[in-house]
């Protein structure tokens, strides 16, 4: 349950049942994901080395509190969905470009994947809760 999931081929389950979701059909999870995947890949050509080692910086730094954290996370994707062109909604593109920065800092720092893993869970259900729900009910 504890498994973060960026490639689409299988989806993860959010802690403790977070999302409150109810029984959905995995087979449209995932085709939900593959869709993200394939966003994602198309968003990680555009997202420059020097925005993942800023994060990676406050990741590093135990000093900072979950919420800088997430308020620093979310800070960095408003920033990046205005300068990645996108005919999609701008929460989707939200949504992928926090699961690609994700995936790079660990990629980058595999040591940091829980306190990664956390803080973009937190970020995922302060900002997209209603919009992750909307998403799998379609």
């Amino acid at each position: 349950d504890d498994e973060l999931q960026t490639d689409g081929n299988r989806s993860g389950h959010f802690q403790n049942g977070e999302l409150g979701l109810g029984p959905t059909n995995e087979e449209v999870i995932r085709i939900i994901a593959a869709q993200l995947a394939e966003i994602g890949d198309q968003f990680d050509k555009e997202i420059q080395g020097r925005v993942v080692k800023d994060l990676v910086q406050h990741f590093v730094n135990e000093k900072l509190s979950k919420e800088e954290i997430t308020l620093h996370m979310s800070r960095v994707v408003d920033e990046l969905v205005t300068s990645i062109p996108s005919d999609m909604a701008q929460e989707k593109a939200m949504l992928v470009l926090a699961m690609v920065l994700t995936k790079k800092i660990v990629n980058t720092v595999p040591s940091l994947l829980q306190r990664v893993y956390n803080a973009t869970l937190n970020y995922m259900n302060q900002q997209f809760h209603d919009y992750i729900v909307e998403m799998v009910s379609a």
